[in-house]
């Protein structure tokens, strides 16, 4: 097992160009800010959305499929939490130190030639929203922190009751393959658009 984070990272570096030629692309309304300081970074700010009308500022979070570069998958998975040192620590979804307004969900990444990144697509997901809705099917962060640490030691699938596994979601455990042990709620993205979170950008 071993920690993916400084490969990602590079990964991430490489992708944000092509994301940045679909923003400019296909937000028209916004102008956009990339962020390299890292205390926002560690906030949950990847990108600054400007409404050029309004002037609102919208903190977006970007969260690409990099394990899966040239795969489609139809879902997302969402980290409610993870271990360091042996303690489970709160994951970015119900973090309250992020500032996170929108998620940007990039899937189906794909790479025609070596290091380069050629298509993904984009799913904006509002943060609070989705809070709210998982809320009213009973998915609150005390529900899901007590059901995470009662089934520790499970490795893989968990079927969630009001969520249906195949057509909206289920939570996933990684205790044996990877460092960071995570516990992740695995979203169907058409769930997303159908519950009235998330909008497909391209």
């Amino acid at each position: 097992m071993k920690s993916n984070f400084k490969a990602d990272l590079s990964k991430e570096l490489r992708l944000s160009s092509l994301l940045d030629t679909y923003y400019q692309k296909h937000l028209k309304r916004y102008d956009f800010e990339r962020v390299s300081e890292l205390k926002k970074q560690l906030q949950g700010i990847d990108l600054i959305l400007k409404d050029k009308q309004s002037g609102h500022f919208f903190f977006v979070d970007e969260k690409a499929q990099l394990d899966y570069i040239n795969e489609s998958l139809p879902t997302f998975a969402f980290e409610l939490f993870y271990s360091k040192n042996g303690v489970q620590k709160q994951g970015w979804l119900f973090d309250v130190s992020k500032k996170t307004h929108f998620y940007a969900l990039v899937t189906s990444i794909y790479s025609d030639e070596a290091d380069v990144f050629t298509s993904c697509n984009i799913t904006f997901v509002n943060r609070e929203k989705l809070i709210l809705r998982l809320h009213e099917l009973g998915l609150n962060q005390s529900f899901l922190e007590e059901l995470a640490l009662d089934h520790k030691e499970v490795n893989g699938k968990l079927v969630l009751e009001g969520l249906d596994p195949k057509k909206e979601g289920y939570l996933y455990f990684s205790s044996t393959n990877k460092v960071e042990k995570p516990v992740n709620l695995i979203l169907r993205l058409e769930f997303l658009n159908r519950i009235g979170v998330a909008k497909r950008l391209i």
